[in-house]
């Protein structure tokens, strides 16, 4: 990859600023050069919120990649082609999906942060170790986000720790292997929670939309979940479920997760607000008259009433039927669980994108403890979600393959539309040296015609092609980059 960033494109890149008394402000304008910055706490604090902005600004590349290659969204005919060939399996290099300078500008922002905060305290005596450690530790928390996104959809990545400072250096960095970026990842987030705030913003949108020591344990959790640590998921839960503002939500208030948002149960999300021009993609990407994101026959029948009991995360709620075969995802554009108010004016484009929230992170925990043999423990959970859905307990036989199956169906129901399933069947299908990878396959080759999936089912036998290839233009700017072995030729 080459890396050529001109220093001042950070601070020229507008964030459209909120309210007077809100947490997001200006980055400044176009015109500062390094030598009239990072003189004060205001430029540190501008930065990380050019960071939070951006990674914002993903929210429809993170839907697409945590559901379009797996089953609970289809395509409809205005589907992006790049992204229809991605669901269906023919992925090439020049796929625009296979870019990532959208993460690493947030890196990049990180890296600003990280090397050159600790400096501003020599030129603004105001600037305290107290505020200068919690923005560092937001820091952490992006950059690690950012880069745990990476190793999951592309594997092997390109590592840097250094900002791009100068408008003329290079940087032609090989990949580093994956699990070893994770490690280092885990060491960062360790010592950052250190400093992390637990309730020390001033606004709810703060709380839920920066960095907590809560953000940090569910993203080590994640992380720790993905490198099969099963103790350490664990131990970072216990620190999450030892804190009581994190609740679940009583089952007759499960919409309010995604309208108005910001509930109880929330722990990390990405905030949107259509009256401050701050505008999420996923209204305008499940809507009604999009015709591009749908739910797959799957998720019909995993909600749809004539299909299931499902009432508060059914349909009306995950899901909307208009007629016969014509549904919407509803979570992001409906205003109530009722399947009729839509949001309307400036309220539209302001669901907000949750990373983390309590029943995410409780399966997680179920996951890990049916993985540890713990089954009586991992079944308890399982069944606290069900109940705050209102639906029957379930029984699993005391098998690790049976709970994977539990665990995974009820994160499908939980969690649907919010950017995991594909993640959580590659961890299914990575799991004890792939023993499971026909089931993964299985589950994908469902939701494609039938002319596809024998087609489709022998790409998926190499795990290499679960992962995206590197850009063809960072491949023929950067000759120290390899390409994924499964897209040579």
């Amino acid at each position: 990859m080459k890396i050529k960033t001109i220093y001042i494109l950070i601070f020229i890149t507008l964030i459209t600023p909120f309210s007077c008394n809100d947490w997001i402000e200006l980055i400044p304008p176009q015109g500062l050069i390094r030598e009239e910055f990072w003189k004060t706490k205001e430029d540190v604090r501008a930065v990380i919120m050019g960071a939070y902005e951006s990674f914002a600004q993903m929210d429809g590349m993170l839907f697409k990649y945590g559901e379009i290659r797996a089953d609970m969204v289809v395509g409809d005919y205005n589907q992006d082609w790049n992204e229809q060939r991605i669901a269906e399996g023919n992925i090439y290099p020049e796929n625009w999906m296979c870019n990532w300078s959208a993460f690493y500008e947030v890196i990049n922002y990180c890296n600003e942060v990280i090397k050159n905060a600790p400096l501003v305290q020599e030129n603004d005596d105001t600037f305290s170790d107290y505020l200068l450690k919690g923005y560092l530790s937001e820091a952490y928390f992006l950059r690690s986000l950012s880069y745990f996104y990476l190793v999951r959809i592309f594997k092997d990545v390109p590592f840097s720790t250094e900002p791009t400072e100068t408008d003329d250096a290079d940087f032609y960095l090989a990949k580093t292997d994956g699990e070893e970026i994770l490690t280092l990842l885990i060491d960062d987030l360790e010592e950052a929670r250190k400093y992390a705030t637990t309730d020390g913003y001033q606004t709810l949108e703060e709380l839920k939309g920066r960095a907590t020591k809560a953000a940090i344990d569910a993203l080590l959790a994640d992380i720790s979940l993905w490198l099969f640590d099963y103790e350490a998921v664990l131990r970072h839960i216990a620190n999450i479920e030892s804190n009581p503002e994190y609740l679940l939500m009583p089952s007759a208030k499960w919409f309010e997760l995604f309208h108005p948002g910001n509930s109880l149960e929330s722990i990390f999300e990405f905030q949107f607000d259509d009256n401050l021009n701050q505008r999420n993609s996923l209204y305008g990407i499940t809507r009604r008259y999009s015709y591009q994101y749908d739910p797959s026959q799957k998720a019909i029948e995993m909600f749809a009433k004539e299909f299931t009991r499902e009432l508060y995360r059914g349909e009306d709620s995950s899901i909307k039927k208009y007629g016969e075969s014509d549904f919407i995802i509803w979570k992001y554009v409906g205003r109530a669980p009722d399947g009729e108010t839509t949001r309307s004016g400036s309220d539209q484009n302001s669901a907000n994108w949750i990373v983390y929230r309590m029943a995410d992170v409780l399966l997680m925990k179920a996951e890990a403890l049916s993985q540890l043999g713990r089954f009586p423990e991992a079944l308890a959970l399982i069944n606290e979600i069900r109940f705050r859905a209102d639906v029957p307990a379930v029984n699993v036989s005391n098998s690790e393959a049976a709970f994977e199956d539990a665990i995974m169906a009820e994160r499908a129901l939980e969690l649907a539309f919010e950017g995991k399933r594909w993640f959580d069947l590659m961890r299914m299908g990575r799991r004890n040296d792939y023993a499971r990878k026909n089931k993964l396959i299985e589950v994908i080759v469902n939701n494609v015609p039938s002319t596809q999936k024998r087609i489709l089912a022998t790409k998926l036998t190499n795990p290499l092609g679960w992962y995206l290839p590197i850009y063809e233009l960072e491949i023929d700017r950067n000759k120290n980059l390899i390409q994924n072995p499964y897209y040579i030729n």
